[in-house]
């Protein structure tokens, strides 16, 4: 019995060898972190070559209880047995990966042992096979969240897994090869299963332990990214924002791009993944496409075009805004087995956060642009120049004609009470923005009778939604700057039509047009003029910009019989 004890030890010590190897590769460890039925076909397989070893490599015991060691032991006579490890293999797969990967890996370990013994024996098939499922379950309803049982708890879950061998072996084979096998199998299985089952729970609690120590740094990381992040998706800001990243994590590059263009690439390749330039690697333009998070565990799946590119693998997730993907967050690794399911983790994390980030600050900035364009729009509406010319206009009708003063007094309180109301508002019913527009235009045909001919084509429901401002700010800009030294024919149309999903807006006049050189700036920034600086038409643009997207921008075409500008406002009912 100690001769079989000391031969049972050396086979013990060859499976805890080999589990040790296994818990430090990582697909292994990804695997009993997973609840898929993959990670469950992915342990069968790897337990199954396990319950293999354990057979191949038993003590041979003849029909006299002759002990015999072969280097593996591939076939033997119908009349002689063997001392194995395989029950703790069973016992492990059963408490690692359930009732399902126990059962099918102990009737795959069965079957083995079956032919093994020249097709006798069939009870070892469902001897091992109702281990696997026992052990699985009780396994199961003891194993907390990442943790595997204690390792007394797996040493009596062995007991109990020889246990039920040995009864079968009993009633099938005798008493005798019981009394020789009983005590070393029991003894060195369950602590086998114990010392496996530890080795686990190691890796797992080391696992915690870093996760701790990374929820510190990523609350440092988060904190230091904030304010970079908050400026948007730029060169400058995507700059500092991977240097922080990769000081903070173990990755060896770290890289941010827009939809189009590598916005900083920090670290390992940074040569060739140049700043400026398009993406390059197939992976991130599939999760800008997509939307997706997509892991590289091997070089060929970056797609890297450029040879001699020193990365790896790599995680490449989506930065969304509005569940809209602006861009992408790129960290590589130089060395394939370094990517783990700790750092997958840590990246969906960081990418969530940073995604917030990027939201907060659009947010900000939206809300100071709307709240600047408003303001900036109020006071362009009511500077001192056109307030005073409209008093003077008024005072001198009161001489000459009393009820058309009166008129244009109530349309200067109209006009002032629509821009404070408009201010409070986001959006504003069109029938609202329409009377705005006439009051500012009845004020001006006051001033210049004949001078200005306004109509209009609505085509949608009166109380559908648009910004406040939007109609006013362009047909001003018609007034102020499409008819220079023109006193007569003036005309201004505002065009209001009904779409699938939007409504276009457009105003339309008869003015002398816009030069080229000033046309793609218009809008966009702040031009020095003799007649103005354009600021009315930049604020409406990010107005509208912040509060649709990028859809809803000014589209301005000229010639030199007029301009239009149009805008496409997602459709809202009041």
């Amino acid at each position: 019995m100690f001769t079989l004890f000391v031969l049972l030890l050396q086979r013990l010590g060859i499976i805890l060898v080999l589990a040790f190897l296994l818990v430090n590769v990582s697909f292994f460890r990804k695997l009993i972190t997973k609840k898929t039925t993959k990670a469950q076909i992915a342990l069968i397989l790897i337990f199954s070559i396990f319950a293999v070893i354990s057979n191949l490599t038993g003590v041979e015991i003849t029909q006299n209880n002759t002990l015999i060691q072969t280097p593996f032991l591939t076939g033997l006579p119908q009349s002689d047995s063997i001392a194995n490890t395989r029950t703790l293999v069973i016992t492990v797969a059963g408490i690692v990966g359930g009732p399902i990967v126990g059962g099918v890996v102990g009737f795959i370990g069965g079957i083995h042992r079956v032919l093994q013994g020249s097709f006798s024996d069939y009870f070892y098939i469902v001897s091992s096979t109702f281990v696997g499922w026992t052990i699985g379950l009780i396994g199961k309803s003891m194993k907390t969240h990442n943790t595997y049982p204690k390792p007394w708890a797996t040493a009596l879950l062995g007991i109990l897994a020889e246990s039920i061998q040995m009864v079968f072996i009993g009633i099938f084979s005798g008493l005798a090869l019981v009394k020789l096998i009983f005590i070393p199998m029991l003894l060195l299985n369950s602590i086998g299963a114990a010392v496996f089952v530890s080795i686990l729970n190691a890796y797992l609690s080391n696992e915690q332990q870093l996760k701790a120590v990374q929820t510190h740094d990523v609350l440092n990381l988060t904190n230091k990214t904030l304010p970079y992040f908050r400026q948007g998706l730029n060169i400058n800001s995507a700059q500092k924002a991977c240097t922080i990243i990769k000081r903070y994590t173990n990755f060896d590059a770290i890289g941010i791009t827009d939809r189009v263009n590598v916005l900083a690439h920090v670290g390992a390749g940074e040569s060739h993944h140049v700043a400026g330039q398009a993406v390059l690697t197939d992976l991130s333009k599939h999760v800008i496409a997509s939307g997706e998070t997509k892991y590289a565990y091997h070089k060929e799946e970056i797609g890297c075009p450029h040879q001699g590119c020193p990365l790896a693998s790599a995680i490449v997730l989506p930065l969304k805004v509005n569940e809209k993907t602006i861009g992408a967050l790129k960290m590589y690794f130089t060395k394939a087995e370094r990517l783990t399911s700790v750092e997958e983790n840590l990246a969906k994390g960081l990418a969530s956060i940073f995604s917030s980030q990027l939201a907060l600050g659009l947010a900000e900035e939206q809300s100071k642009l709307i709240s600047d364009a408003e303001i900036k729009s109020l006071q362009a509406q009511i500077n001192p120049h056109f307030f005073f010319n409209a008093i003077n206009t008024i005072s001198a009708l009161m001489r000459t004609d009393v009820d058309k003063a009166r008129t244009a007094l109530l349309q200067l309180s109209t006009f002032f009470r629509s821009s404070l109301q408009g201010v409070q508002e986001t959006e504003i019913p069109l029938q609202q923005e329409q009377e705005h527009v006439n009051s500012y235009m009845s004020l001006e045909q006051t001033r210049f009778p004949q001078k200005y001919n306004v109509s209009y084509n609505i085509q949608a429901d009166p109380t559908v939604k648009i910004p406040p401002f939007c109609l006013q700010v362009l047909v001003e800009n018609s007034v102020k700057h499409a008819f220079p030294n023109r006193k007569n024919g003036n005309e201004i149309h505002i065009s209001v039509k009904k779409e699938k999903t939007s409504l276009q807006v457009a105003v339309t006049d008869n003015g002398v047009g816009i030069r080229k050189d000033l046309l793609k700036r218009l809008g966009q920034e702040t031009i020095a003029s003799s007649t103005g600086t354009g600021t009315a038409l930049a604020n409406l643009n990010r107005r509208l910009i912040g509060l649709y997207g990028n859809e809803s921008h000014l589209q301005i075409t000229s010639t030199d019989s007029g301009t239009t500008i149009r805008i496409m406002i997602p459709l809202k009912e009041a």
